[in-house]
């Protein structure tokens, strides 16, 4: 193999891989952006819309405590009570294109505390794995709103 093709494969693994670990899911769907729009908007009432804008196609959720996704102790002593407290947000972006709409949503999700000792550093939020469970809830929503638009998956 030559060393362009093996250089556009390391490329292409680094990319699908970036994209894994964003957490991000995008959907196309065969329909007008206004209508993936109004569905994607529908999909989020209940939550609490912190930014919304259909010039640039986002929706962003205020945060939201949420139950933690795992009990932790902290330090080598295996120390418990600095809380397990999780918040999260979703974010929902929608795209134009020729005849197809493009959806991406994304959850994120940050723990209190995760960190042990008494530094500065360990009083903040810090990032974790956004919860899948969350996220094909939305999905699962949005994609319903938009089969009762009559809009088909790409």
């Amino acid at each position: 193999m030559s060393l362009p093709r093996i250089a556009v494969v390391v490329l292409a693994l680094l990319s699908v891989g970036c994209a894994a670990l964003s957490g991000s899911r995008e959907q196309y769907f065969v329909c007008s952006y206004d209508r993936v729009w109004d569905a994607a908007l529908e999909t989020m009432k209940g939550q609490s819309i912190a930014t919304y804008d259909r010039q640039k196609g986002i929706i962003e959720t205020g945060w939201l405590d949420v139950p933690p996704t795992s009990e932790r102790s902290f330090g080598i002593f295996g120390r418990e009570g600095f809380g397990n407290n999780e918040r999260a947000r979703m974010t929902l972006s929608v795209k134009r294109m020729d005849d197809v709409a493009s959806v991406s949503v994304l959850e994120t999700r940050q723990r209190w505390h995760a960190r042990g000792g008494v530094t500065q550093q360990a009083l903040k939020w810090w990032p974790i794995e956004p919860s899948e469970e969350a996220t094909d809830a939305v999905v699962d929503r949005l994609n319903a709103k938009l089969k009762e638009k009559g809009c088909a998956p790409a």
